[in-house]
């Protein structure tokens, strides 16, 4: 078994909740809209904090989507906010026409995204998210890796003049950034450098991705980690110019293959300069009950899993 780098951890919702405080006191425009979840997405301090600013429209998740547009088209930097299966899963069409087609200064959370919902069950796993939000024209998606780095993110979000998204999971994550850390939009992070492969992950994966890398390096495989907060605009330089630096690509994260951050990078790639790849996520099946521990080693998201795919595509493309 790999050991993990971290030693604290904490939930990427509550970086998220702190900055929803944060930003009630710098901006009165930032309102909170959500969809009968107020406690689980983190929004109870500013519902306390600021009462005449938060709305809970109930189980209308669509109805939500139109009440944060028309908040924004008033001057207002609305956060709405709910489960990533809901926000965006249920109200995709409103999500593009009310608020993409028109640029709309909306603010889109969805939470309990990837495997980290798998106490409520299959139909609660956001796990199609990042598919169907990269595709909209004018829309940012942003998935953080850790408490720090989720509550930069929501800082960043707000201070965009543009629709953004922003995903993160229900559990207790390891922290990696410390508080206060640079977020710039668009940019990805380079974590370690490597000569022999590039380990390109997103989101809560990062940590994972760390601890694999450090067990290929004490066996003599030297792997680069990037992380990429932004899933668009994705960093295309980046991505270009460690495939170039280092022999072979594995891609992580927690979602489905087909069409999420993997195929970003794929994308980029094949166009400019193609490499052996490999994309590690959920591989074209739904989600399931059971602890984020016992589903992420079920679908081979462990680090000793990300670690051993490098080794094989390294010998398979030697």
């Amino acid at each position: 078994m790999i050991k993990e780098l971290a030693t604290a951890n904490g939930s990427l919702r509550n970086g998220f909740g702190d900055a929803l405080v944060e930003l009630g006191n710098l901006n009165s425009k930032v309102v909170v809209i959500t969809a009968d979840l107020k406690e689980s997405t983190r929004a109870t301090t500013f519902a306390e904090r600021f009462p005449e600013r938060f709305f809970d429209v109930g189980v209308a998740e669509q109805n939500m989507m139109g009440v944060a547009a028309g908040l924004a088209q008033e001057g207002f930097i609305p956060f709405c906010t709910s489960f990533a299966v809901f926000n965006p899963g249920r109200n995709w069409d409103q999500l593009r026409v009310s608020v993409c087609y028109d640029n709309a200064n909306v603010k889109i959370i969805g939470a309990h995204a990837g495997l980290t919902a798998g106490g409520d069950g299959a139909t609660h796993l956001g796990l199609e998210d990042l598919a169907i939000t990269r595709v909209l024209p004018n829309l940012v998606v942003l998935a953080p890796a850790d408490i720090h780095e989720t509550r930069m993110a929501t800082l960043a979000a707000a201070a965009y003049a543009g629709p953004v998204y922003i995903r993160f999971g229900r559990s207790d994550e390891p922290i990696i950034f410390k508080p206060g850390e640079q977020f710039s939009i668009g940019k990805a992070k380079v974590m370690r450098e490597g000569r022999d492969i590039a380990l390109y992950t997103t989101g809560s994966m990062l940590a994972p991705t760390l601890a694999a890398a450090a067990y290929l390096d004490s066996n003599k495989v030297k792997a680069a980690v990037i992380h990429f907060p932004t899933v668009k605009p994705l960093d295309k330089t980046t991505a270009i110019e460690y495939a170039r630096q280092t022999k072979a690509v594995v891609t992580v994260e927690e979602h489905q293959v087909d069409g999420g951050f993997g195929s970003a990078i794929s994308e980029v790639l094949s166009e400019n300069w193609p490499v052996p790849l490999k994309r590690m996520g959920v591989n074209n099946t739904f989600g399931e009950t059971g602890s984020p521990v016992e589903l992420r080693r079920k679908h081979k998201l462990q680090s000793s899993d990300i670690a051993a795919a490098a080794v094989k595509l390294l010998l398979k493309h030697r």
